[in-house]
């Protein structure tokens, strides 16, 4: 090849590789409202006076980033919907940790840089994708929430799905209350 050729070929490998913008490629950006990642966009940028809350809870939520078939063993990844869910009408629920734990209850990956606040009637979904096998079978979520009261409990669920051969199943988790 003519350096010409190897010139050109270079400069168009670097312009796909330069358009290969990862936010654009996570479905937790591209597919929220204005194109920016929900956590992000609900993180508290003023000091919470955390002394006046009397309610603060912990909870499990179990997570299949894949499954096994009765065929061979055959692992089926499948993609996950956290949704953590606001049931008041007027107080805001505060989240102070979404951590995301694999099969040995090692840490993954930690979502949250700063406490996000949840605003009445408002539901956080977050996409675990498909591609993402490093949760395994048990893998989980541990989520803390706070708020004024008791009345800001809040409905916490996983929605999984997938595909095998030419079958589609899903199926859903909820939230359970861990005690310390």
């Amino acid at each position: 090849m003519n350096k010409r050729r190897v010139s050109v070929l270079l400069i168009a490998v670097m312009a796909l590789l330069s358009g290969c913008d990862e936010s654009a490629q996570d479905p937790n950006v591209l597919l929220s409202e204005h194109q920016k990642d929900p956590i992000e966009a609900l993180e508290i940028t003023s000091d919470v006076d955390h002394s006046q809350f009397g309610y603060k809870q912990t909870f499990y939520v179990p997570i299949y980033s894949d499954i096994y078939t009765d065929r061979d063993a055959r692992k089926v990844l499948l993609s996950a919907t956290l949704s953590v869910r606001n049931t008041t009408f007027k107080k805001s629920l505060y989240i102070n940790k979404i951590d995301y734990y694999d099969t040995d209850g090692a840490l993954v990956k930690s979502y949250l840089d700063k406490p996000i606040e949840l605003p009445a009637m408002a539901t956080l979904n977050y996409i675990v994708e498909k591609e993402e096998d490093k949760g395994g079978s048990g893998a989980n979520f541990i989520i803390e929430v706070e708020g004024v009261d008791e009345t800001v409990k809040p409905v916490i669920e996983a929605v999984m799905i997938g595909n095998f051969s030419n079958k589609g199943f899903a199926f859903s988790t909820e939230g359970t209350p861990v005690v310390h």
